[in-house]
């Protein structure tokens, strides 16, 4: 991982001034235990930081030391955010203040104890005239984004959305890319789990920008490629058909319909490895096609513009780990790099969904995003 010095002095800079400004003021009103008590937590915190930046550049580190970084990341940030948004509120009221950090620590601390532990299932039904009848009610799951690393080996979130899978009755489950964080080795303790999922017509999978060890310093090329033959093999053992720029057919009757994978299609700075023809060369051609390709990116950049896919499913936004919603009305800031980021979309005949995810990459907490199951029901549209 890249380390941009200038905007992190910037932010340590800055956390120390509040830092300093809230223990004078406690110090000035008689709160002199409360001051030391609150320097001594920055401090603590700040040596998160510093810690954090170190284990950063160690490549052996493991997932232990990954999952280290991902806490310290939230202790650091439970620690300053709060304080952080209540000093804006500071000049209103001193108690105003204090009321909206304590709300926004609560907050954080809910969404990384809490709302990784629940799902949404999520239905949607999707009509398409160049659907075969034969294929009038397929159910389609899709799940995305595991980040297994986010559990260490602890597989009773896993196990849960697992079951949670199998309990919808699913004719095809669909994964979109994003299985570990770094390595293969965080899906090694859950693959007796992954094994588990079921479908009638069978479990196709992707790969996403985290599936291919470019998060990983210091590795050789030989050992990247090892490692992503590992992660393709765990896949492929656990009974799911991995599509790396392939496709397959699924058959009812005398109709079919196909289901095309594509390797990740990167937007910057994320490289391209996927290759629509390659993966299936007769992209405008009749036949009912579903498309799984893990960053939505590829919608507008491919898809749209040179295929006549019926229905893509991505993964890749998170919702940014963060998201308000009411009612119908949902926003996330990653708006602003994704205008597709979660949800049902569609332009003309055309369809895509963004499933938001299951797991966490960085600060390890969910914040109204709460991990997804989409149930895609296809009907038959009669003309």
């Amino acid at each position: 991982m890249r380390m941009h010095w200038w905007p992190l002095a910037l932010f340590v800079a800055t956390c120390i001034g509040i830092d300093v400004f809230i223990y004078k003021q406690l110090a000035r009103r008689g709160h002199r235990i409360w001051a030391r008590v609150h320097a001594a937590a920055s401090i603590v915190l700040m040596m998160a930081l510093v810690l954090m930046v170190g284990l950063v550049k160690q490549p052996q580190g493991g997932n232990g030391a990954f999952l280290g970084v991902m806490w310290l990341l939230w202790a650091f940030f439970t620690g300053y955010v709060p304080k952080f948004i209540g000093m804006l509120f500071y000049p209103l009221s001193r108690r105003l203040a204090v009321g909206v950090g304590l709300a926004v620590a609560a907050v954080m601390i809910w969404g990384a104890a809490v709302t990784p532990r629940c799902i949404d299932v999520n239905e949607v039904t999707i009509e398409s005239e160049r659907l075969p009848q034969s294929f009038d009610g397929l159910r389609i799951v899709h799940f995305s984004d595991a980040h297994l690393g986010t559990y260490g080996s602890d597989t009773t979130i896993v196990s849960r959305f697992v079951d949670r899978i199998n309990a919808l009755d699913a004719d095809v489950v669909c994964f979109t890319g994003d299985l570990v964080s770094r390595t293969s080795d965080e899906a090694v303790p859950h693959h007796a789990v992954l094994a588990r999922l079921k479908a009638r017509q069978g479990i196709y999978a992707v790969l996403g920008n985290h599936d291919y060890d470019d998060y990983v310093p210091g590795i050789t090329q030989e050992q990247k490629l090892a490692d992503h033959k590992a992660l393709c093999q765990l896949e492929q053992s656990a009974d799911w058909q991995l599509l790396n720029d392939e496709h397959r057919f699924i058959v009812r009757g005398t109709d079919s319909i196909a289901i095309i994978g594509t390797e990740n299609y990167g937007d910057p700075p994320f490289p391209i490895y996927g290759s629509f023809s390659r993966a299936y060369p007769t992209l405008r051609d009749d036949l009912f096609k579903i498309c799984l390709q893990h960053n939505p990116y590829a919608w507008r950049a491919t898809v749209l513009r040179e295929t006549n896919i019926d229905l893509m499913l991505a993964g890749h936004t998170h919702a940014m780990q963060f998201m308000l919603s009411c009612g119908r009305w949902r926003w996330s800031p990653a708006v602003w790099r994704y205008k597709e980021w979660g949800g049902l979309y569609s332009e003309g005949r055309q369809f895509l969904y963004v499933n938001i995810g299951m797991g966490m990459v960085g600060v390890p907490m969910r914040i109204g995003a709460t991990p997804e199951i989409t149930v895609i029901t296809l009907k038959h549209k009669n003309q």
